[in-house]
This record gives structure tokens, sequence and C-alpha cells, in this order.
């Protein structure tokens, strides 16, 4: 049966040696190399001296610190570009939990009511994300724009034009909205399968509702929240689609950064520290992520 199991998992690790390592590999080959006037490649740690120059700063704009504290400190250029990619993702992650918990929890009390039927409502989230994402952000370019649907209706109440692309509520909405199913799933898929007697039980014991709910129900669907969290926090870090499409394609985030190394300079040494930076970064959030997910599955549940 192990010899088996082990056969069956050979196309899983062939998958994931060619689509995954390899093209792993090959980043941190550009990032650690470069081509000389001859030819001739050599090894370097130029793109990461590239990545921290000082030559060229801008001042942080992240986290609102020079409008709050009047801060004028300068930066290197892409360690601005990260910050500012981390507090969009951020915020765009805490915006989708605030919606998606309240979100999953109707849909979770709708499905224990409708254990035998369709779930109506679970299905107008899901549908969505069977469109194609560069479509779906495409639509919402229809809609915002300055001539669009939204300001011409804010026209003829005398509220409008409102500015809505091309600034960071622009983007936001795009992550919120392409992401928050990804919010919503998981935490739903935790709800649905807490037993409606730990809850009766909460409440013959004298427990109020939002003492239920903050003391069994929100204990219990933390792992689901971490895994929403995960799910949506990478993604919205990472992506450069949306920003290239809602932001004009002049708001310089960390994904559309590494694009345009790649793409436009075709400077592959940079473009390559880059994205190791960025990896470093993403794992070390996705160890944080799930290490407090492990803790508190371990930990007790019933507070």
């Amino acid at each position: 049966m192990r010899l088996r199991l082990n056969r069956l998992t050979w196309p899983y690790l062939a998958w994931m040696l060619l689509f995954t390592l390899v093209p792993l590999l090959l980043v941190a080959f550009y990032a650690f190399t470069a081509y000389d006037e001859s030819g001739k490649l050599f090894f370097t740690l130029q793109g990461f001296r590239n990545v921290i120059s000082m030559k060229d700063t801008v001042a942080l704009s992240a986290f609102g610190l020079k409008q709050l504290f009047s801060l004028d400190l300068q930066v290197p250029i892409y360690v601005n570009v990260l910050a500012k990619s981390l507090e969009i993702a951020l915020l765009s992650t805490l915006i989708c939990l605030l919606l998606g918990y309240p979100a999953a929890y109707i849909l979770a009390e709708h499905s224990r009511r409708n254990r035998n039927g369709n779930n109506l409502l679970l299905m107008l989230f899901v549908i969505p994300m069977w469109m194609n994402a560069l479509l779906r952000t495409y639509a919402w370019l229809a809609l915002l724009e300055p001539r669009g649907i939204i300001n011409n209706f804010l026209g003829q109440l005398g509220l409008g034009p409102v500015q809505f692309l091309y600034n960071d509520f622009g983007i936001g909405l795009g992550m919120v909205y392409n992401y928050l199913p990804f919010m919503i799933l998981p935490i739903h898929s935790i709800l649905v399968k807490i037993s409606p007697s730990l809850i009766e039980a909460s409440e013959d014991l004298g427990a109020n509702r939002m003492q239920t709910f903050s003391r069994v129900t929100m204990p219990l669907s933390l792992p689901g929240v971490m895994s929403g969290v995960n799910m949506v926090f990478m993604p919205a870090m990472t992506t450069f689609l949306i920003p290239d499409l809602l932001g004009g394609g002049r708001y310089l985030l960390i994904g559309n950064a590494i694009e345009r190394q790649y793409m436009v300079s075709r400077d592959m040494t940079t473009g390559s520290a880059l994205s190791i930076i960025l990896l470093v970064f993403v794992l070390a959030s996705m160890k944080f992520l799930t290490r407090y997910e492990k803790e508190n599955n371990e930990g007790g549940m019933l507070l």
C-alpha cells in the first residue's frame, strides 16, 4: 500500500518540481548573476544593491507617517514601494475580514437551515469567481471612470463627478472585490461545521447570544479566519493586475515594480532580486500565520 501511495504522489512531485521549484531556482539564478559587456556570466549582488540603493530616494508615504507625524524620512524607492504595498494589502485584508465574517456567518446560518436544498446565497458569492479576474476588474473601470455609470448617476444628483480611480480607493476597492470570496469561503466552511449542540449547551448554561458568539463561535472559527487572512493578504501583497488597471499604470506597488523590471527595463537581475525579497517576506508572513493558527488549534477552543 505504501508503494502504491508513493507512486500516486509521483505526478504531483513532478508537477511541483517542474512548475514550482525550477522557476524559483531560475529566479534565484538571475538574482545573483549578470552578464558583462563581453557576454560573460558572473556572480553579483548588484540587484540587491539596486533595491536598497540610496541614490534614488523618496519620502516614505506608507501608513500615513508623513501626514500624521510630519516626517520627511527619505528611503530607497523600492523600500517605499514595499511599504506602500504592505499598507494596501493589510487594509484590504482588514476590510475583507470586516465584511467577510458577517457574510460567512449569515451564509452558515442559512446553510444550517437548508441542508437538503441549494444554498443560493453561497452560490451568488461563488459565481463571480467563475469569471476571469481581468474581466471583473475591467467592469469596475466602466463603473468608476469619470464618465462611467456611477459618476453619471452622481452627476444627475449634483454630487459628481468623483475621482474613484487612480488612487488608494480604487485599488483597494478592486482588491476587496476580487479577494472577498477568499475570505468568506474558509470562514464559512468552519462555521458551518460547528455543532449546534455547542451553541445550545452555551445557552443552557446561561450565556446570551453575544457571550455565546464571543466565547464559543468566534474561538472555534479562528482557524478559518487565519486561513482567509492568508488567502487574501498574499495575493493582495503581490498583485500587479489591479494596480495596473485601476491605478492607471501610474501606481507603483511591488508587483508592478517586478513586472516593469522584467518587461520594460529588461533588468532581470534587479527584478529577480525584488522577487527574492518579496518571496522571503511572503514566506515569513505565511510562517507567522500558520504558527498562530497551529497554536490556536492546539489551545483550548472553549474559553
